[in-house]
């Protein structure tokens, strides 16, 4: 049986609601907690990949470290690898939960769509 990996926050009720979904479906789930230990660079960058090479929808945009270090701004400038080495070394940054697999990549918890792409 193949365990996914599921980066989350355990006070976040959002990462909350996917892990119970992973585990109602009978899923193996192996979670790292996104703030002591985020994705690689080589993760994000295959999580981008999956996100039609968007890397910006791997940003938590809601999150107060984004907003601390004004971000925002700062993304006008930035190539992406200058984001991705930014967002593998702080968690805070990166949209969660966080789920990669050889197959897809998924961010943030919809029931629907972890459904239709976890087939």
């Amino acid at each position: 049986m193949t365990v996914l990996k599921l980066y989350e926050y355990v006070n976040c009720s959002t990462c909350k609601k996917a892990l119970r979904f992973l585990l109602n479906n009978r899923y193996a789930v192996d979670r790292v907690d996104i703030f002591q230990n985020p994705p690689s660079k080589s993760e994000l960058e295959k999580m981008v990949a999956f996100q039609a090479g968007d890397f910006r929808k791997v940003i938590n945009t809601a999150g107060r470290a984004y907003q601390e270090i004004g971000l925002k701004e700062k993304l006008k400038t930035m190539t992406e690898d200058q984001v991705l080495t930014l967002l593998a070394s702080n968690g805070r940054l990166i949209k969660r939960p966080f789920l990669l697999t050889e197959k897809v990549g998924l961010i943030g918890f919809d029931p629907a769509e972890w459904a239709k792409l976890l087939k």
